[in-house]
Formats: C-alpha cells, structure tokens, sequence
C-alpha cells in the first residue's frame, strides 16, 4: 500500500463585502469547482492510481493564517463531486504556510478546533527559525491542534533557517515527520509552496540544485528517520511512481529499507496517528469487546462447595513444602487431646504429679 500524502487543490471562491455597524466583514461562499477543474482531478486521480497509489490526500494550502470566519473547506465539497473509486482512501489536508506576519497567530487556537476537525492531517511550513522552532516544539506536543507533518520549502534560493538536532530530535520523538516532496527534484515548476511564498524565480535548473543540497542536509539531520515522501504535483508529467520515487530519494544518501517505509509503513503510522488528535491526549479510546454473530457471550462458572483434591493439596503446602500436620488436626486419632477438650483428665496424671513433688521435697 503506497501513500502519497500531497495532492494539491486550488479552487476558485467568490467573496463578498457585508457592512455591520461601523465595520466591515468579509465572508466567503462555497467554493466553485469547473467543469474542466473536475475533470482535470479526475484524470490526476486515474493517472495515480494507475501508478500504484491507494491512499491519495488532497491538500489545501492556506497563507498566513486559518481564520473561520473567512477561510472554506473546499476538500469536502470536493470529496462529494467526485466518483467513487472502490479501494482507494481519500483523505484531507490543511497545509499553513508560516511566515514573520504569522508567527504569534495563524488560527491553530483552541477556539477553532472543531473547525480543524474537518481535516483529517494538519501541517505547517515554516519559513524561519522562529516558526520552525515553534512548529518543532509547541505544535508537535498531543492536543486536538497537534499537526504531524513538518514541510520544509526544499527549493528556495537559499535555506531559510538552520535545522538544529535537538529541534529534529524533539519533533521526532513527539511522532512528528518532515516531509519531502520530490517535486522539487523535477525542476520545481508546479511547486505550491513557490508560489505562495512569491519565489517563483527559483524554477528550472536553480531549483533542482536548491532541492539536492537542502534535502541532503534535512536527511543528514534527521539520519534517515522520520521521513516521508509525496509528490505536491499539478501536472501529469511531473508524476511518478512509488518505485521511482524511493529510487530517487535513496540516492539520497538513505538506505533502501528506509526508503521503501518513507512511502509506505511510515505515512501508515502516520496516518493512524492523525486520528489520535481528536481524543483526549492522543490516547484512543477504551476498547470493547466485539462477540460475533452466532456466538454467545462467556458465563463466568460458580465455584463449587465440595473441596477438590487441589484444594487439599494447596491447603498442606505452603511455598512448595510440606507443612507440618498439627495434632487439632487428628483430635480422633489422639486420646489426650480428646480427654483434654471433653474436661476429663487422663490416668496416670496425679501419679506425676506426686513423684515430682516427693523429690522437690528430699
């Protein structure tokens, strides 16, 4: 089963001006998909399914900062128009591209987590040191806003921040992964984060070479763990398969192994991770017990009255050894015992008695 994590959306909404008292508000109507938009999504989605893919998540990339009030999901309304496919997964992705006007709040509030939770994986991308630290140790940490996918802008001109081993560390060990998309490898020309960012100049032969410097040294950092691969394609040319794909990144410097689990059992896990973020803590739920049909549910058997043989046995063992029988035991086999309890007193006592005096005496 291979994954590919970045598919990009990009839909058109129309907006609209509404005064209330002194001020005004913007609102945004449902998003409208074309029909070229629908069919063009759909022969991206053929086309990667073709090559082997079978959970496929779109992607919706947002700039600056996630405010309800203004931003739409267009991933669910698109989800609804397109054609089933039997035993493919689809799955939603926010994407906040984070930058200095961003940096003390881009919507990941508690306010708004029931808005967030329209999307199945949540992911940030930072553009500096101060939010590629804050995305590393804060937003990384098990909450109902944990975002699980840290993409670093590999085709830049020059690398934005510097990618420190106990940032890595700390994300990692919170069960976060950096992302490589191996769009940028192929020239970097349908790169969504380019775009939004406003770097485009950097396509063609610039970006390839930003792309094999910036991604050897995010795989030296994180030594291989922690990584996983997608495409971020627009264009069908630009695609490849997930074979290709793990061949590309192997040269790398990263083993094969963990090339082959960057497209499958890590985006897996990841994915299994990502439903966590609506329990309490990232703890799932207390599990039940499931009986299926036909069969009936286990009685718990009464203890019998009548003493087994292992009774006995554990009743005259005590850790492992033998215990010694006591003499209450065979009242029936022990006459001065017996004597002793019915209040008589045995022959021969008095006689004892009075030789012990008699030489107490002399």
């Amino acid at each position: 089963m291979f994954y590919d994590l970045n598919v990009p959306i990009n839909a058109t909404t129309s907006t609209s001006l509404s005064k209330k008292g002194k001020g005004k508000q913007q609102t945004l109507s449902s998003p409208q998909f074309t029909a070229a938009q629908l069919s063009a999504i759909d022969a991206h989605l053929d086309l990667l399914i073709h090559l082997g893919y079978t959970v496929i998540c779109f992607n919706q990339t947002v700039h600056k900062k996630v405010d309800p009030k203004i931003h739409v999901n267009v991933l669910n309304e698109l989800l609804e128009k397109l054609k089933s496919r039997q035993g493919i997964v689809f799955l939603k992705r926010l994407s906040v591209i984070l930058d200095e006007d961003s940096e003390k709040g881009f919507g990941l509030i508690n306010a708004n987590t029931s808005y967030f939770n329209s999307y199945d994986i949540l992911s940030l991308i930072p553009t500096n040191q101060a939010t590629f630290a804050l995305a590393c140790l804060t937003h990384t940490l098990p909450s109902p806003l944990t975002t699980h996918i840290i993409s670093i802008p590999l085709t830049l001109p020059r690398f934005p921040f510097y990618l420190k081993h106990t940032l890595i560390r700390t994300a990692i060990k919170n069960g976060a992964v950096f992302e490589i998309n191996y769009v940028g490898a192929l020239g970097g020309e349908s790169d969504p984060v380019l775009i939004e960012t406003g770097a485009a100049e950097a396509h063609g032969g610039n970006a390839k070479r930003n792309w094999w410097a910036a991604a050897r040294e995010l795989v030296r950092v994180t030594k291989g763990k922690g990584l996983i691969v997608a495409g971020g394609v627009v264009t069908q040319a630009d695609m490849r398969a997930p074979r290709d794909v793990a061949n590309l990144i192997a040269l790398l410097g990263i083993p094969q192994d963990a090339a082959h689990a960057a497209c499958t059992s890590t985006p897996k896990s990841l994915v299994l991770r990502a439903q966590t973020r609506k329990t309490f803590r990232a703890v799932f739920s207390e599990p039940e017990l499931v009986i299926p049909e036909g069969c009936s549910a286990p009685t718990p058997s009464s203890p019998s009255k009548e003493p087994t043989d292992t009774n006995r046995v554990s009743s005259n063992t005590k850790d492992g050894q033998k215990k010694r029988p006591r003499e209450d035991d065979n009242l029936d086999t022990n006459p001065k015992l017996l004597e002793s309890v019915s209040g008589t007193i045995p022959v021969g006592q008095d006689n004892t008695n009075k030789k012990k005096k008699r030489k107490k005496q002399a």
